[in-house]
């Protein structure tokens, strides 16, 4: 089974996206096999970019990871944060949550979700 999301925000001259994926399977001995992988990236046209990926062995047969990126120009900023988690043999979910905002009007925020059992 394999699942993951992704997904970009973006403001004036700012913009960030991030994604993650993950896939676990069992073979016909019961022996399980997992994989996981994530990324970001971001820019601004005259402001500051950052973007970070971490992964991680969790308790038991789990694995993490976690995939930030935002950019901002003075006050209007773009971020996205993207989270995924691979339980072998079991599942995968991820989660992606994404914000943008120029001041004077409403932020645009989203989130996307999956699990695949």
């Amino acid at each position: 089974m394999t699942g993951g999301t992704g997904g970009s925000a973006a403001a004036g001259g700012t913009s960030a996206s991030t994604v993650g994926t993950g896939g676990t399977s069992t073979s016909a001995t019961g022996q399980t096999g997992s994989s996981i992988a994530a990324g970001g990236s971001a820019a601004a046209a005259n402001g500051k970019a950052q973007s970070g990926t971490s992964m991680n062995k969790g308790h038991g047969p789990v694995l993490n990871s976690n995939a930030r990126a935002q950019a901002h120009e003075g006050g209007t900023f773009s971020r996205s944060h993207t989270r995924t988690k691979v339980k072998a043999g079991e599942e995968v979910g991820s989660t992606t949550k994404t914000m943008s905002h120029v001041p004077g009007s409403k932020p645009s925020m989203s989130t996307t979700s999956t699990n695949v059992r």
